[in-house]
């Protein structure tokens, strides 16, 4: 596992969109699986710039969603969909046909037909990932089983404690749609984000613990090509 950590989430973002780069200059029909928050923010941004400034070719990339809130619709502005379309899908020149997101509405068939969806891309070249500050991973909260593959699963307490400032109590979801930890190890290679002092034990847990279930992000550790990038903040030398 390669780590970077970086002064601060300027050099995060930078290093993290050059990681992506290095990703479609070799291979322009790379499939990306993208994840959102606010850890992602800077990468996008600067992935935006590379496109504008350096002209970096997305047009032949084919782009997979980690998760989704259910019940909260595409056109909302705190959905995932909403997310990824304004941060970054509508300001590069991603083709739309080569866009498949989790909807929120997903059920049993849904899931299968999104691990469908991915093995028929030929499986995923780069999975982005940032961490959760109980350690999840896109939405494999504690617990979740090494085996397990895209889902609808219940948020964690901890999750929704974190999802307050943006919905009120009579609209927060409790559910959401993720792909599985099996499905993220098969990617072939994997970009583990982290920022903020927050997410420490996470990260130390993934850089120094053993693998647990207790701490999902934590399964990172069994890939063979995997790279973390952190800012101080959430290191333990911060």
């Amino acid at each position: 596992m390669r780590v970077f950590i970086e002064p601060d989430q300027d050099a995060l973002a930078r290093r993290a969109a050059g990681c992506v780069a290095d990703v479609l200059l070799a291979a322009p029909g790379a499939v990306l699986a993208l994840p959102t928050g606010r850890t992602p923010l800077g990468l996008y941004r600067e992935l935006v710039r590379m496109h504008h400034e350096t002209l970096l070719d997305f047009s032949a990339t084919r782009v997979f969603s980690l998760d989704e809130y259910i019940g909260v619709p595409p056109t909302d502005v705190r959905s995932f969909h909403s997310y990824l379309r304004e941060q970054f899908l509508s300001r590069v020149n991603v083709v739309p046909d080569n866009v498949y997101l989790l909807p929120s509405s997903a059920d049993d068939n849904d899931c299968q037909d999104y691990e469908t969806a991915i093995r028929d891309a030929g499986g995923i070249d780069l999975l982005i990932a940032g961490v959760g500050t109980n350690g999840h991973i896109a939405f494999n909260e504690p617990g979740a089983a090494l085996d397990s593959r895209t889902r609808i699963v219940k948020l964690a307490q901890s999750t929704l404690a974190g999802m307050q400032a943006v919905f009120a109590p009579d609209q927060m979801p409790t559910n959401a749609v993720t792909m599985g930890l099996a499905t993220i190890l098969e990617a072939r290679r994997i970009l583990v984000l982290a920022s903020g002092q927050a997410k420490r034990k996470a990260l130390a847990g993934l850089l120094r613990g053993s693998v647990t279930a207790e701490n999902p992000v934590s399964a990172v550790r069994l890939h063979a090509d995997a790279t973390v990038v952190a800012d101080r903040d959430a290191s333990l030398s911060g």
